[in-house]
């Protein structure tokens, strides 16, 4: 096929926890969204946000920016906070550290991803449209579920490439693509 014919999607990439944490990060966003009836997603930190490629282009900056990633990296959440749209409602705010920040940085670079404003490192709990008093709400039950979630320190272990449709609001249409995997630290 022309790659020029190709049709473009849009590709995320995310920081995927290491795998004996998803377990309580899926049972406390599994509470949140059926109280506050939102979409399912996996828990994720994005590394790269929403950007229009091909799936070969995709496939192909993913496979090259993990090649300049060798090992796995800490995270430090800092505090539940809540955002201002759908997709930051409520989240474990991370410490931007230089090994969060240069990763993404890295990956960045790779997709030729520009961000409008600073990279501000987060794993989102729940998607919604919700008024100020409900994420306020959603942020207050996220600490009472969950008591230590705020100061929660875990790896990242795992890239994934995600084929994310930011129009797709069910996010039924969210599919992973690639992941690799980054050496125990």
């Amino acid at each position: 096929m022309e790659t020029g014919s190709e049709e473009k999607f849009v590709y995320s990439v995310w920081g995927l926890p290491q795998e004996d944490l998803r377990p309580r990060l899926k049972k406390l966003m599994e509470r949140l969204r059926s109280e506050f009836n939102a979409p399912e997603f996996e828990p994720h930190v994005t590394v790269v946000g929403a950007i229009r490629l091909t799936e070969s282009e995709a496939r192909d900056k993913f496979q090259k920016a993990c090649e300049g990633l060798k090992a796995a990296y800490k995270a430090k959440a800092l505090k539940v906070e809540t955002g201002t749209f759908f997709y930051q409602c409520v989240f474990l705010l991370l410490d931007p550290t230089p090994e969060v920040v240069q990763t993404s940085d890295h990956c960045c670079s790779h997709f030729g991803y520009l961000r409008s404003t600073d990279y501000m490192p987060h794993l989102s709990l729940l998607y919604a449209d919700l008024s100020e008093e409900e994420k306020k709400a959603a942020q207050a039950r996220a600490y009472t579920l969950d008591e230590t979630i705020g100061s929660l320190e875990f790896e990242i272990s795992r890239l994934a490439l995600y084929k994310t449709d930011t129009e797709d609001k069910s996010l039924k249409s969210w599919e992973k693509v690639l992941e690799c995997q980054l050496n125990p630290s």
